[in-house]
């Protein structure tokens, strides 16, 4: 089979033979004229061109134009002119910082020093949350009957909520995640932390110094919010261990290694299943893995965690985080206090 081409190699050159009869003489330039009436494009390359037309649309086109086409030969015509379907991919970054460069350079460096020295590289982020119940979840399943799910998504349907957070370990290919069932906060992310590294972290590198956590700027690990750095304080006190933190400059958590590594091997384990418990969230993502290796540790923290909590009135003023001279905003490390 052709890639974007809905036949097989016969009905391609059934359709190529029909249209060289005379009485298809010019469809080629009758149906780019149909499409450019119905044609966007990209404003700053000419060469990338999309048509909102289907093909039944574009059948019924011809047919006023006098041409006896079925949706095979509109197939042909779309593939024999560069109109492939594709889905649009979200590459384009939405803004720029003047450290970006820099601090992509300074990640790099920070990961094969890790590598080199046997100390484990991490990467950290949280997925989307998901309520619990008879819910739509994209995707198809092998079933002998249609599964039924709710015609709506309102929360005040559901029975709980699961937010999935997740690490994933560079050297090991290996992943870890943590269910929480309240709310994704500083504490929540830094309880995961803990987990992942009681359950996981301290077996493989019981020779460990340091832990190095690459992570976006926002959300519950935020570069800018101190009740993070606090809680991440509290975490490097009870484990014994540094914990130092990398974050990816605004706009680029695309590259944060989780999100193409581990999270969408976790989604396609998870497709079109009903979320209806907790224990199913588990037990779909336990059988995370890929043919090279990755497999995946699942675990639930059933705690309820505060939301709008504030930093210790003297945390700023007296905080032990210590700062990278080399842009501090993004590179920090807590340091266990005695």
């Amino acid at each position: 089979m052709r890639a974007g081409y809905g036949g097989n190699q016969t009905t391609w050159r059934r359709s190529k033979k029909k249209l060289s009869k005379p009485e298809y003489k010019g469809i080629d330039q009758d149906f780019l004229a149909i499409l450019q009436q119905h044609t966007a494009g990209a404003p700053m390359n000419s060469s990338i061109r999309w048509t909102y037309l289907k093909p039944h649309e574009i059948v019924s086109e011809l047919l006023k134009k006098g041409y006896s086409v079925s949706r095979n030969i509109v197939r042909y015509l779309l593939k024999k002119h560069h109109y492939v379907k594709r889905k649009a991919q979200k590459n384009i970054t939405m803004g720029d910082h003047p450290d970006r460069n820099a601090q992509f350079e300074n990640i790099s460096q920070l990961k094969q020093s890790y590598l080199d020295e046997g100390n484990p590289v991490i990467s950290m982020d949280t997925k989307k949350k998901e309520l619990l119940g008879t819910f739509y979840r994209h995707g198809s399943l092998y079933t002998q009957a249609a599964i039924q799910t709710n015609d709506h998504d309102f929360p005040s349907s559901a029975t709980g909520s699961v937010i999935p957070h997740g690490f994933y370990d560079l050297k090991l290919n290996t992943g870890y995640i943590t269910l929480g069932t309240s709310h994704d906060t500083s504490e929540f992310a830094c309880d995961s932390l803990s987990q992942w590294w009681i359950n996981e972290g301290i077996i493989h590198y019981p020779k460990a110094k340091s832990l190095l956590i690459l992570c976006d700027g926002g959300g519950s690990n935020s570069s800018r919010h101190y009740i993070f750095k606090e809680d991440l304080q509290k975490t490097a006190n009870a484990l014994g261990v540094e914990i130092r933190i990398v974050h990816y400059p605004p706009y680029t958590s695309k590259y944060n290694p989780i999100e193409n590594r581990f999270f969408p091997h976790v989604t396609r384990a998870c497709e079109g299943v009903v979320f209806d418990s907790i224990e199913t969230v588990k037990t779909l993502i336990a059988r995370t893995s890929t043919s090279t290796g990755l497999t995946t540790v699942v675990n639930i923290l059933d705690k309820i965690y505060e939301t709008g909590r504030k930093y210790a009135t003297d945390f700023k003023e007296k905080m032990p985080i210590v700062f990278d001279e080399h842009l501090p905003k993004w590179n920090y490390r807590a340091i266990p206090q005695k």
